[in-house]
């Protein structure tokens, strides 16, 4: 896709941004608007290849259960760079497990990653961003953080509360001049899905959309640069739909 320099200059830090999924998609798109781009992921071995394979400026690993580790990410981005200008905060973890059969560990194992972890990246970049009083956060959220869908209590619990830790955020850093925005698609087609989900469901999921299918990642990836931007100067504890399903 040709880039428009939405985001030149811009120091951009996106995290689980390994494989083939919304954060990959998102990194390159960060890249071809001029972005300095820095990518994290837990898998070290995924994020080289995706660090070779998109010509990232730099790689960290970063496991967003760790405070240590989030902080050690937003420190060496600023050591190298000098700022982070925007944070989109990608990383997640679902599954599909009915509430009758959900143990506490699969519970806790879901918000940690997707909720607390999206906590972790948030208040540790903001409080980098309060220091250089700019900067902007993209979240990404879900659809079913609004909506009912079987088998995924953990799931939507953890994307409604990124919703509500994004809207909260945003009042508390708005005197700084900084943002905090979300994204909530409703389907992203992407090979990591297909492991967590059954294909019935897919296709049942794909059906409801007006178009008959799921967005692909970089449909995703281009409204969380459209958030990153300076076109969106104006939002701030936004959560924006990336959907052609309604009710």
């Amino acid at each position: 896709m040709t880039g428009h320099d939405l985001l030149k200059g811009k120091v951009v830090v996106v995290t689980a941004a390994a494989g083939t999924g919304i954060g990959s998609a998102t990194a390159k798109r960060c890249l071809e608007e001029g972005a300095t781009v820095v990518i994290s992921d837990w898998h070290e071995r995924r994020l080289k290849e995706t660090h070779e394979a998109l010509g990232a400026d730099h790689a960290i690993p970063c496991d967003v259960t760790n405070e240590q580790q989030v902080q050690t990410l937003v420190d060496e981005t600023v050591a190298r760079y000098g700022r982070i200008d925007v944070m989109v905060n990608n990383a997640g973890l679902g599954g599909e497990k009915s509430v009758l059969d959900m143990s506490d560990d699969e519970w806790s194992r879901v918000l940690d990653v997707t909720l607390n972890g999206t906590f972790r990246c948030t208040r540790a970049v903001l409080r980098q961003m309060v220091a250089q009083r700019s900067g902007v956060v993209v979240n990404n959220s879900s659809v079913v953080g609004w909506r009912a869908q079987r088998g995924q209590a953990h799931y939507a619990a953890a994307k409604a509360g990124v919703m509500a830790l994004t809207r909260c955020a945003a009042m508390d850093v708005a005197e700084h001049g900084i943002r905090v925005n979300a994204v909530a698609p409703s389907l992203a087609a992407h090979p990591f899905l297909a492991k967590v989900t059954s294909e019935e469901l897919l296709t049942e999921l794909a059906s409801r959309e007006a178009f008959g299918r799921a967005a692909e990642p970089w449909e995703v990836a281009n409204v969380i640069v459209f958030l990153a931007s300076d076109y969106s100067s104006y939002l701030t504890g936004e959560v924006v739909s990336v959907s052609s399903q309604h009710p």
